[in-house]
Formats: structure tokens, C-alpha cells, sequence
């Protein structure tokens, strides 16, 4: 019988032929632990488990990225605990703060890779199917055991496959298309199911990134995108790995690329998502830039092209915190990061940021703040009474010129009031 991805990848895990509803004890291929869950999952490990030492130092990645660097003196001898630990266990795939966040930092290292179960504590874990990985999150007792064993036990899910038909036009992105699956779905749309998505052969690494960080938005268990097209050329794929005509769906959801226009979610749930045209004018007092799901240096670029010659509205705060060291790294190379200054951006270390409300940009009692992030639930980014608007990088951009919601299509029709009066024109998918 065909298979879906994540019943060929569970298969090859579990070491039989497996059906979605089947309960498995399958092998982990990389387990992921970052700083805000690694003291717990190290007590349960050591203290309820007892287990001495991790099952295999080789295949396990520690990354400090949610508070990074350190915002309180509790953190930061919490994150000099788990770096001795690191030490102790010879764990060999350490990222340090400033690294960046561990689901970027796993892609681009390689230690994510096609055809691979990845676990890690944090439910943004989904991003490994970027690569055509099946990757989950997990609580700390569950990782804990991870660790320990180098085995889980899951129920095999049901796929849904997300069909798209057609390409991108300027100014709309894959952020455009995470966010019209979520108004599609609504957020327990895909509870406990893997999303496959199909048609995105054309899409980036990143770009893919972006769809897989955000399946967790409307519960799934894991978001696959097949290994194929230009973005995955440079990795080896299994040859059991491949999309089987007549494999079973629970569903299937049709997106045509060529209507798509910019979406937004609006407050407080990232599943009330509107047509950006049907927002209104929403003024902004914050603007920021960056997360796992939106901090790749493609996305600081895409920014960067409608900013440039341009500054922020007064008033306006935009804040920019790549989501890796890599991609800082390439921004500076090529100009990007001078660009973003130059307009009026403030720039942070690699990793998580204030996405969970930690530091580095934490929101006041109403601010309005248009993030590129994947949560806006009330007090994700700081105080309660703040609300956060979801949407691309380009409406990040567009948002920080105008002062208020806006969509990137305009803003760049408009000459820049700045010295320069050249603009890159975006580019479509």
C-alpha cells in the first residue's frame, strides 16, 4: 500500500512497514534540547529516569536560544549549569548563545537531514520537515526519555496535503501562504496530523522553513515537505523517501498562489487571519523582525529591499534579530544590515528574542506591534494589554515605512523620500 512521508519516515524508524493509527517504538535520529526546558529535562533524565549519561553524546544538539545572552543573573547561572553539563556529557552539537535558534542552526549545520525522526523541546520542532525530515515537538519528560533510550514511542498520524497550484507574485510570500493554511484549517485543523505540502518545489530552504515552523499553529504533529527541487539538491535523500501516488489523506487543501494576496492575523489567535486589504489602518508602535520563522537572511534582504532610501515613520520602533549568526553574517556581507540601520532599525543578538516575552524588545500595556513571528496569543511578547498582528517580512517593512499596516505592494510603488531614490523591486517565488 502507498505511503504517506511521515508513514515511509516512522517505517524506516520503527523498523516495519507502519500505518497512520498504528503505535510505534521507533529509533530517534537527533534529539534537540535548548536553554528554557534543559534543566528540567536534565533532572527527569538523571533523577527520575537514572539514566548516567545520555544515550549518544553525537546525537544530541543543545542550543541557548530562547534568553540568549542571558537577560537576569538566574538565567545566566542556569545557562552555565547546562553548558558544564554539555561539557560532562561530551555532547558534541553545542550552540552557544549568539549561535542562533536551534531549528535554524540544525538546517543549516546538516544535522537535520531528509528521511530523519528529529525530536526536540520546543514545539516549534516542526521546522525539520523543511528538509523532508519528520520533525516534533516534545515535553521534558518525553525528551527526557529521548535522551536516555534514543527511542519515543508515537501514534503514526494522518497527513493532510496541502495542494498549491500556480507562483507567487510580487510582493506575496510564503508567510502569506503559513497564514492563509491557518485561516483554512483554524487552529485545531490539523490536531495530531503530519501537513504535507505539495507544489512548493519552487520554494527556497527558507521559504520552506517558514511553512513547516507554523503546521504546530494549527496542531500538527509535523509538517513535511518533500525533498525535492533546487533547495534540497545538495543533500542526499533515501531512496525509500519519495511522494507515492495513492497514499491515503484525511484531506486535502487546494491554495492557488497565483490569487494569494498578503494576509495578516490579526489578535489574538493566529488562525484569525484576514486579507491585509480587509485590516483597515491599524497605526503600529513596534515592528519586529526575526524568529525561526521569519529571520532568515532572506527575509532581513526582502526587508531590506523596500527600506532602502527610506526611514522608518517617526514614532516607530523596528527591531531586527536575526535567526542565526549565518544569516547575520550574510547581511552584513552584502549590505542588508547597513540598509536596515540606515532606515532607522535596531539590531539584536541571533536567537529567539522576545518571540516568547523573555527580553530584547518585550512589548508595553498597548503597544501595537506588527511581528513576523508565528504566535500572536495575548502576552506572548510581553505585557497583556499589547496586541500583535502576524504577517511577511515585505509588510514588516512596508508597516515600519508608513506607520501602519501596510501592504508592500504600495509602499513600493512610492519613490523613497531618503537620498536614494533606487529601489531593488521584490521578488516573487
Amino acid at each position: 500500500m502507498p505511503q504517506t512521508l511521515s508513514e515511509q519516515i516512522l517505517s524506516n524508524a520503527a523498523g516495519r512497514h507502519v500505518r497512520a493509527g498504528d503505535i510505534v517504538t521507533a529509533r530517534i535520529d537527533l534529539a534537540m534540547v535548548h536553554d528554557s526546558i534543559a534543566p528540567s529535562v536534565i533532572r527527569i533524565l538523571h533523577e527520575e529516569l537514572g539514566a548516567e549519561h545520555v544515550w549518544n553524546a553525537g546525537r544530541i544538539a543543545v542550543a541557548i536560544d530562547h534568553v540568549a545572552p542571558a537577560a537576569t543573573t538566574q538565567t545566566a547561572e542556569s545557562q552555565n549549569r547546562l553548558r558544564a553539563w554539555v561539557r560532562k556529557e561530551g555532547i558534541q552539537h553545542f550552540f552557544d548563545a549568539g549561535r542562533g535558534i536551534a531549528h535554524q542552526v540544525l538546517i543549516e549545520e546538516g544535522l537535520a537531514q531528509p528521511g530523519m525522526l528529529v525530536v526536540g523541546s520546543d514545539s516549534h520542532s516542526t521546522a525539520y520537515g523543511a528538509v523532508g525530515a519528520f520533525g516534533t515537538g516534545m515535553g521534558a519528560t518525553d525528551i527526557a526519555l529521548a535522551l536516555a533510550t534514543g527511542q519515543t514511542w508515537l501514534r503514526v498520524p494522518e497527513t493532510i496535503r496541502v495542494q498549491a497550484r500556480g507562483r507567487l507574485r510580487a510582493g506575496v510570500t510564503a508567510k502569506d501562504v503559513a497564514l492563509r493554511i491557518a485561516r483554512d484549517l483554524r487552529a485545531d485543523g490539523a490536531t495530531y496530523q503530519t501537513i504535507e505540502y505539495h507544489g512548493f518545489d519552487r520554494f527556497s530552504l527558507g521559504e520552506r522553513t517558514t511553512l513547516t515552523t507554523m503546521a504546530i499553529e494549527v496542531g500538527g504533529k509535523a509538517g513535511v515537505v518533500p525533498p525535492t527541487g533546487l533547495a534540497l539538491a545538495d543533500r542526499s535523500v533515501p531512496n525509500w523517501l519519495r511522494v507515492e501516488p495513492g497514499a491515503t489523506y484525511s484531506r486535502t487543501l487546494e491554495i492557488d498562489l497565483d490569487e494569494l494576496t498578503p494576509q495578516i492575523a490579526e489578535p489574538n489567535h493566529v488562525d484569525n487571519v484576514v486579507d491585509l486589504r480587509d485590516v483597515g489602518r491599524v497605526n503600529v508602535d513596534v515592528v519586529y523582525l526575526g524568529t525561526c520563522t521569519n529571520g532568515r537572511h532572506e527575509d532581513l534582504a526582502a526587508a531590506a529591499r523596500i527600506l532602502q532610501g527610506r526611514r522608518i515613520a517617526p514614532g516607530v520602533r523596528m527591531m531586527v534579530v536575526p535567526a542565526s549568526s549565518e544569516a547575520l553574517q550574510l547581511a552584513v556581507a552584502d549590505g542588508t544590515i547597513s540598509t536596515l540601520l540606515a532606515a532607522g532599525a535596531t539590531l539584536g543578538t541571533p536567537g529567539c528574542g522576545a518571540c516568547i516575552g523573555r527580553h530584547m524588545g518585550v512589548l508595553a500595556p498597548g503597544d501595537v506591534a506588527l511581528f513576523t513571528g508565528n504566535r500572536n496569543f495575548r502576552g506572548r511578547m510581553g505585557h497583556p494589554d499589547a496586541q500583535i498582528y502576524l504577517g511577511s517580512p515585505e509588510v514588516a517593512a512596508a508597516t515600519a515605512i508608513a506607520g501602519y499596516i501596510a501592504d508592500p505592494r504600495e509602499v513600493v510603488a512610492v519613490e523613497p523620500r531618503a537620498e536614494s531614490s533606487t529601489v531593488i523591486p521584490l521578488m516573487s517565488s
